[in-house]
């Protein structure tokens, strides 16, 4: 058994996180429950954070709030010194609601809105990261009519891919975000933001994945757009103040996972991109990079209340939780893999192995299979570890099934910072049928 951060097995024998029993949480808030671990969060910041100050390196860690925002969490962001990165005018007006500093704002996107474009040129967001052509037209004419200016970075394209432990090179960019680097696109981007009078030009972005455990794909990444930054010096007389290069940073799932600490990682980046910039004699740019996952993933556990049991002689035991694919939905996606304990007998001797369904009318709803467990009853709770991002921000009503509460706990102290879900939630956007006039 694997616990992460604060979380640790009480003298009930009972799961406890930041300090906190989760079997009283789960009674007090109800399941399905997300529980965070402040002081984990806190510190994955800081492994990113600090190894820059530590190498005395001009940068900016944004946080991906993609993989879970709210206001709180968005607060805790700005408390740890955080840039934050957005992709959406809903997430942007989070931000904005949880007074984060505007300056300090990335907004990605591949297709925003002129509403959104304007919504973040009114509020005077710090960078904007460009992604096409259409964008590029559509944001000067926004900050035309707004009679501003704007800080952006171009999206790119590389050329490489990341996953886990695999990185793919390739001379053909097909993906639906940036501008391709190889095919004149990033280019002639750079020469129509650079002519733009409503456009500042910081520099380059690229992202070349997710849950990544190695650094070889960020630094090829790095001499790709180095090798054309050294052509646009040329051409344009263009050296960049900022060099983002994304997130996709790992965590541990599963035993099968092994992460680098965030050091290693902004070492590495850092060595690259200091001998690429002196190879071409310019000073190195301020980097930027954007970790989610890696910064709230392994602080997130959900707790579930078991019900039904059934079982298929000789062949699997189904035990069957209060949420599954409307809470968490990355094992129907991408048969995502989790690890889990009974949260109120944590360590009780194994006895079975069960297959974890959830409660939607839906036979791919399935959260873990193959689960070794004590033996389970209707009234336990089960805590599924690592659900920190990608479960909230994901949650669906599929079912019409209410999305559970989200609680941050630290230093022995609870707070509810998003309140469950009633059935009146439910409807409350509902507009009934008018009635059929009759004669």
């Amino acid at each position: 058994m694997y616990l992460h951060g604060t979380s640790k097995v009480n003298e009930k024998n009972h799961l406890e996180i930041g300090g906190v029993d989760t079997v009283e949480l789960a009674k007090q808030y109800g399941t399905p429950l997300y529980v965070y671990d402040v002081a984990l969060i806190r510190e994955r910041a800081r492994g990113f954070r600090e190894t820059f100050k530590r190498l005395n390196v001009s940068a900016q860690v944004a946080y991906a709030s993609k993989a879970f925002s709210t206001i709180a969490m968005i607060q805790l962001a700005e408390e740890e010194g955080l840039s934050l990165d957005v992709v959406s005018g809903g997430e942007l007006y989070t931000a904005l609601q949880a007074g984060f500093p505007v300056e300090r704002i990335h907004f990605h996107g591949n297709n925003k809105s002129y509403e959104e474009l304007d919504m973040a040129i009114k509020n005077k967001v710090g960078c904007i990261v460009v992604d096409n052509f259409y964008e590029l037209s559509l944001l000067e004419q926004v900050c035309l009519e707004n009679n501003a200016n704007a800080k952006v970075l171009l999206r790119v394209t590389p050329g490489v891919e990341a996953h886990t432990h695999d990185y793919i090179t390739t001379g053909q960019e097909d993906s639906k975000f940036g501008f391709g680097l190889e095919n004149g696109q990033a280019d002639q981007a750079v020469e129509q933001a650079l002519h733009s009078e409503s456009l500042n030009l910081l520099g380059i972005h690229s992202h070349i994945g997710s849950q990544i455990f190695e650094t070889t794909g960020f630094l090829l990444a790095a001499q790709k757009m180095f090798a054309k930054l050294k052509n646009w010096n040329e051409r344009f007389n263009f050296v960049p103040k900022v060099l983002n290069l994304g997130g996709g940073f790992g965590i541990r799932y599963t035993e099968e996972d092994k992460p680098l600490p965030a050091s290693e990682y902004v070492e590495a980046i850092i060595g690259e991109v200091k001998k690429l910039a002196d190879e071409l004699s310019i000073d190195i740019p301020e980097i930027w990079i954007e970790p989610g996952r890696s910064i709230v993933g392994d602080a997130g556990t959900t707790i579930y209340s078991v019900g039904s049991r059934k079982e298929v002689p000789n062949i699997r035991h189904y035990l069957a939780i209060d949420g599954g694919m409307t809470d968490n939905i990355r094992p129907a996606l991408y048969q995502a893999k989790y690890e889990a304990v009974l949260a109120n007998r944590v360590k009780d001797p194994i006895e079975e192995t069960v297959s974890v369904a959830g409660k939607c009318c839906e036979s791919g709803d399935m959260l873990i299979w193959d689960l070794p467990l004590p033996k389970a009853n209707s009234d336990d709770m089960l805590a599924v570890f690592c659900t920190g991002a990608y479960g909230y921000s994901m949650a669906n009503n599929y079912n019409r099934i209410p999305r559970p509460a989200v609680v941050f706990v630290e230093n022995g102290e609870a707070q509810l910072v998003v309140q469950r879900e009633n059935y009146e939630d439910l409807v409350r956007l509902d507009i009934p049928l008018k009635s059929k006039v009759t004669e």
